[in-house]
């Protein structure tokens, strides 16, 4: 017969994962699930103007707000709004106060996209 070991049924709690860092840009990972990532970020000031050439992004803000610069629009997002940006659309994120969201991706994309620099965040960083 085959053991399983017990699943531990315990939630993420989505505020004290965020106690745990203060940097902006630097996206952390906190959970995963297929070949995705869920990754928590505390955005300020201005990103990088950028693109994912292979998937699409997106922003759930959790607390705050923030813009989507497009290069032709913008959106804006606040606290319980959620975005997609299609792959392959240049776009730069930007809050003007410290915004807190969750961002879902496939596992191994680079914040910074193809753009490179240095905003670009270690990857896979665990919380």
């Amino acid at each position: 017969m085959l053991k399983i070991d017990k699943m531990k049924y315990t939630p993420i709690n989505l505020k004290s994962k965020l106690s745990k860092f203060s940097e902006h840009w630097s996206p952390k990972v906190i959970a995963e699930m297929n070949d995705y990532q869920f990754k928590l970020v505390k955005l300020q000031g201005d990103f990088v103007w950028h693109s994912h050439p292979d998937t699409d992004e997106a922003f759930i803000v959790l607390d705050g707000a923030m813009t989507i610069e497009f290069r032709d629009d913008s959106v804006g997002l606040s606290s319980g709004e959620m975005f997609l940006v299609p792959k392959c659309v240049e776009h730069k994120p930007r809050a003007d106060n410290e915004c807190k969201i969750m961002g879902i991706e496939p596992k191994g994309v680079v914040n910074t996209g193809n753009s490179g620099g240095e905003l670009t965040a270690e990857n896979d960083v665990w919380i």
